[in-house]
């Protein structure tokens, strides 16, 4: 592909099998005699006792259908003679920095999006190489040669595209998928090798007759939606090769109040996740107010049960400390995100904090309660806005005095009581 001017390609680097690889360097640099990336070899879990699920696997052992995330007896069931090592987060960490250093030594714009995958912008050094696929070619080789690892480099104008192109065949490829080439590369696939097509949107789309991205691709956008909400667009946008998003060169961590839980079990229960989203927003509400202080960005954040990662994030015209606006922004966000696949851990973090007592400027909707406000009780002088945060405060000073569970939105006490039915129940049986 000849770029154009001003034209933007993005790669997305992926570790191939990255705990299983990164294990395996560190057993051959203490003398192991063999690689477990070449044998049928899994990280997690406990052999003797069973427990566990899969954290990685090895190209064999997915041979014989060991998926990640399933449980480590079901993969026994699967492959007897399975090899089993336990993880080392600690070290994983290492191997991250490490590799985050190597591809920042290429070029500064670097998006890192979990432990083992990033996006980069290839376009401020286009110059250096004949080709984007020179330029991935030389970043793998070197992965390689100089940390013992592997990865795969998709190649696009957009970064769904690379990301898909990093899942083509694996390890150690360098794929490309232009938006000029997803018919003939992407819309053949199953539907559910599309990004961010989790198993309940797929079966969703299967009895809407919808099999492959290519017939997603071309189905009515409104019957999508009618099924699927938000996301129903977002997975024909996808299919169409249609992304905005920039690769975000800053760093991602948000430097301001969040709050997250890893839940006692998976949620996919849409009411329940957002019983959950509802308490993590007024805790962090509360503790924006606690600091006298307000945000602008607000991001949700979603670990599912097979350990990947997401977030998204919004900013706003004027900052809040609401635990209700925190929440309604939120909801919206978490709908957009999620691809109903079960989650593991919630998380709701704000940044870009202002002091309490800056300015505040009014948003369109504000104008429009306060224009309410003021039809219906002409000495009514400030926006609904204001109302909720004086309503925030006076429920902070009944929690100082009395403790923080005197209130309690009632949604979140049928909630408890349902817990402690529950678990009633269990030391009963």
């Amino acid at each position: 592909m000849v770029m154009s001017e001003n034209q933007k390609i993005i790669f997305h680097i992926d570790v191939n099998s990255a705990y299983l690889s990164w294990t395996a360097v560190k057993m051959l640099q203490e003398g192991a005699g063999r690689d477990i990336r070449e044998i049928p070899c899994i990280v997690g879990g406990d052999k003797k006792s069973r427990h566990g699920i899969v954290l990685a696997k090895s190209i064999l052992a997915k041979k014989y259908g060991v998926k990640t995330g399933e449980p480590v007896v079901n993969a026994l069931r699967k492959c007897p003679d399975l090899e089993m090592v336990p993880p080392e987060h600690g070290y994983y960490e290492i191997m991250s920095k490490k590799l985050m250093e190597l591809l920042r030594s290429y070029t500064p714009d670097i998006e890192q999006v979990s432990i083992d995958e990033c996006y980069m912008d290839y376009t401020g050094i286009q110059n250096r190489y004949s080709s984007p696929q020179e330029a991935a070619e030389t970043i793998k080789n070197q992965v390689k040669k100089q940390l013992g690892f592997t990865v795969n480099i998709g190649i696009s104008d957009v970064k769904v595209l690379a990301k898909m192109a990093s899942d083509f065949e694996k390890p150690d490829k360098v794929h490309t998928l232009y938006k000029n080439e997803i018919q003939r590369k992407m819309w053949g696939l199953p539907v559910g090798e599309l990004f961010m097509a989790g198993k309940s949107s797929v079966d969703t789309l299967h009895k809407l007759g919808i099999f492959t991205i290519g017939q997603l691709a071309k189905s009515p956008v409104s019957i999508l939606e009618s099924h699927l909400k938000s996301h129903g667009r977002i997975l024909w946008e996808y299919a169409n090769g249609i992304d905005d998003s920039v690769v975000n060169t800053e760093k991602e961590e948000l430097k301001g109040v969040g709050n997250s839980t890893t839940l006692s079990k998976d949620l996919d229960d849409l009411e329940e996740i957002f019983k959950v989203l509802l308490t993590l927003s007024e805790k962090v509400g509360r503790r924006l107010r606690e600091g006298k202080q307000r945000a602008k960005t607000v991001a949700v954040e979603i670990k599912y049960n097979n350990f990947v990662k997401c977030s998204r994030q919004t900013t706003i015209e004027s900052a809040t400390d609401s635990g209700t606006e925190i929440y309604g922004l939120v909801k919206i966000l978490f709908q957009e995100l999620w691809n109903q696949t079960p989650v593991r851990l919630l998380g709701v973090r704000t940044a870009n904090l202002t002091e309490q007592g800056e300015p505040q400027q009014l948003t369109l909707s504000d104008m429009e309660n306060w224009s309410e406000d003021k039809k219906e009780n002409r000495n009514a002088v400030e926006p609904s806005r204001e109302k909720m945060h004086r309503l925030d405060e006076a429920l902070d000073a009944i929690k100082k005095k009395y403790g923080k569970d005197a209130v309690k939105r009632a949604s979140l006490m049928e909630q408890n009581r349902e817990k402690k039915r529950q678990n009633s129940e269990r030391k009963q049986t």
